[in-house]
């Protein structure tokens, strides 16, 4: 390879976190759908549940840790008994959420071209 080209990743080497990042969103199956929840104002996760058919508390769960740790969902504990957990969107999540929307018009012109 010549001097001039540059690798932007190798074995060694593991991509960033933002890249990271956008694998998991994309490549999970419930992020997005996690996401709209988020943004209508569903946030508390038995109401998220109840609202998807298919989801799990488990995955759910697996999916919100997730969005925690990138920092594109907050988790909001109130002491309250029963307790009380809440979940929102942090301003890089709604950042976040503008961009799947342009992946999802961008997909949808895709289907269109494969159909003409």
């Amino acid at each position: 390879m010549a001097d001039s080209e540059t690798l932007f990743f190798s074995r060694q080497s593991p991509p960033e976190q933002g890249a990271r990042l956008v694998e998991t969103i994309c490549g999970c199956k419930w992020s997005m759908t996690v996401f709209r929840l988020l943004s209508n104002d569903i946030c508390r996760p038995g109401a998220m549940v109840r609202s998807v058919e298919g989801l799990t508390t488990k995955v759910l769960n697996q999916c919100l840790r997730k969005n925690v740790e990138f920092g594109t969902i907050e988790r909001t504990a109130y002491p309250e008994i029963p307790p009380r957990v809440e979940y929102h969107l942090t301003p890089l999540g709604h950042r976040l959420i503008d961009i799947l929307g342009q992946i999802e018009m961008l997909q949808e012109e895709f289907v269109l071209f494969e159909h003409e």
